[in-house]
Parts: C-alpha cells; sequence; structure tokens
C-alpha cells in the first residue's frame, strides 16, 4: 500500500468539510495579502485629504474578520470529526487481537502490537496537525510568495529579482534539512513506537534508557531546527536590506509615496515568512511520510 493512502484516503472521505475549511481558509488569506496595499492606498489618499481609501480599508477588513471567524468554527468541527473517526478505526483493530498473557514468545508479539498500535493512535494526531495547521501553511506560503511577488512587481520591479534569486539558497537549505530531518524522526518514532511494550515490561533501566533516547533525537531535531532558523534568517536580513536599498529615493527619481512604502516593506515580510516556510513543509513531509509508512503496514498485517 502506498505510505500516502492513510492520508488520501481520509482526504477523498472528508473531501466536502475539508473543502469549504480550505475554501474559507484561501479567502482570509487572501484578504491578508490584500491588507498591506489597501493600508498603502488609505495612507496615500489620506495625505491628499480624502477618506475613500481608507473606507475601503475598513469594509474589506470587516469582511475579512467575517470570513475569519467563520472559518475558525468550521474548522473546529471538520478536524475533531475526522481525528475521531481515524482513531476508532485504529483502535477498533484491538478487538481482533487475543488477550495477552505472560510468559512466552507470542504475548511478547502480542504486546508488541499493542505498543504499535497504541503509538499509531498518537501519531494519528500528525495527521490531522498536517490537515488542519501544515497543509494551511502550504496555502499561506503560496499566498505569500506568489502574491507578494505578483504584487511587488507593480511597486517595483527590481525588488522581484531579488526576491526570485533568494530562492536558490532557501532551496539548497530546504532540501539538506529535510533529509536531516527525515532521518531524526525516523528514529524517534522507531523509539516510540517501543513505548507501551517498554513500560508493560515494567523494566526501570529499559524505561529509563528509553526516554533517554526519545530526549536524545528530540534533541537533534531541535538543535537541526535551530541551525535551520539561524540560516534562514541571514537569506531574511540580504532580502531585507537589498529591498530598502532598492527603494531608497535616488536623484531624478520621483519620490516613493509614504502608503507605497508601506505596502514595499510589508509584502517584502510576506514574502521572507513564505520563504521561512519551505523547509518547514519539507521536513513535515519527511515526517508524515514515515508515519503515513508504519501505519500502512500496520493496516497490511
Amino acid at each position: 500500500m502506498h505510505s500516502f493512502s492513510v492520508l488520501k484516503n481520509t482526504v477523498w472521505e472528508f473531501r466536502y468539510r475539508l473543502a469549504i475549511t480550505y475554501t474559507l481558509f484561501s479567502l482570509e488569506t487572501f484578504g491578508l495579502l490584500m491588507r498591506p496595499y489597501f493600508l498603502g492606498e488609505a495612507v496615500n489618499d489620506l495625505m491628499k485629504s480624502s477618506y475613500h481609501g481608507l473606507t475601503i480599508l475598513i469594509a474589506q477588513h470587516v469582511v475579512w474578520l467575517i470570513i475569519g471567524t467563520l472559518r475558525h468554527r468550521v474548522d473546529t468541527r471538520t478536524y475533531t470529526t475526522i481525528y475521531t473517526e481515524l482513531v476508532i478505526k485504529i483502535l477498533a483493530r484491538r478487538d481482533a487481537m487475543p488477550r495477552i498473557s505472560n510468559g512466552d514468545a507470542t504475548d511478547t508479539k502480542e504486546q508488541d502490537d499493542v505498543s504499535k498500535l497504541a503509538a499509531h493512535s498518537t501519531l494519528t494526531r500528525e495527521f490531522i496537525d498536517f490537515l488542519e495547521y501544515d497543509l494551511s501553511y502550504v496555502l499561506e506560503a503560496v499566498y505569500n510568495l506568489v502574491g507578494s511577488l505578483v504584487l511587488l512587481y507593480f511597486y517595483e520591479h527590481k525588488l522581484v529579482i531579488v526576491c526570485l534569486i533568494a530562492l536558490v539558497p532557501v532551496g539548497i537549505l530546504s532540501y539538506w534539512y529535510g533529509k536531516r530531518m527525515k532521518h531524526l524522526n525516523k528514529n524517534k518514532n522507531d523509539e516510540l513506537e517501543q513505548q507501551v511494550f517498554i513500560i508493560t515490561e515494567n523494566n526501570a533501566s529499559k524505561i529509563r534508557q528509553h526516554y533517554l533516547n526519545l530526549r536524545h533525537w528530540q534533541v537533534k531535531i531541535s538543535d537541526e531546527e535551530a541551525l535551520n532558523f539561524g540560516l534562514m534568517e541571514i537569506v531574511v536580513i540580504i532580502v531585507i536590506a537589498f529591498s530598502l536599498l532598492l527603494t531608497a529615493k535616488t536623484p531624478g527619481q520621483e519620490p516613493i509615496l509614504a502608503g507605497d512604502i508601506i505596502g514595499i516593506y510589508n509584502y517584502v515580510l510576506k514574502f521572507v515568512s513564505g520563504l521561512d516556510t519551505i523547509p518547514y513543509i519539507g521536513q513535515r513531509l519527511g515526517s508524515l511520510n514515515d508515519i503515513a509508512q508504519r501505519m500502512s503496514l500496520e493496516e497490511n498485517e
């Protein structure tokens, strides 16, 4: 079975609920994307003693607020329903398992199965987190990256070139980061699958070693995240610095309006926030792939 079949089947089963949720999220994110533009236009109009831009800004914000409120209400109902159904299906496999007794190799195998089943029910939460948060981050990153580039082109096309160049080191960093995190998450999940079995054995030494192992892999993961954060922020500050230099007034050039500066700076920030999301998405996809493979193997068994 394909490693992502669990996720694919879940998405298909709840496709209508998810379609409504993601549509609302897209509209909400688009509203956030357009806010700097309307804010800049409002500032420009106010400097001309006009309230037209301010009126549009307020109207846009009210519409965005209504959509955002509705989306948050729908979110909770959608993802709690999906999580409940998935966990019930996973735990239903327990009915086919014989009761655990003491003393032979079969019992050890049964304990190991229960340990994996318990771990998979916990890891199911990561599937739901992917649908609820990570996939939303993907959509938001697409809006921030593509939308910001389009709008920056109308402000100052040179900024688009700077942003596109920044994608090269980000792509290299993301590839390297994703490979490292895939390895670390696999090792952590290998250890996690044994948790119930180790606790059931009630061996203090093994229990201590198990949690020390989990701590070790979590620290490794955290160290990789910190290193990636530092490297990404170096790229971010370079993009921001070049953007400010390119928008600075030069002799013979018409002065840039205050509202346009607000729009440019905000869209540069949105673009770099999209850059920050790229390595995270790669890391989460690697982790999700590992979890999906484990759950698919469990289904095949």
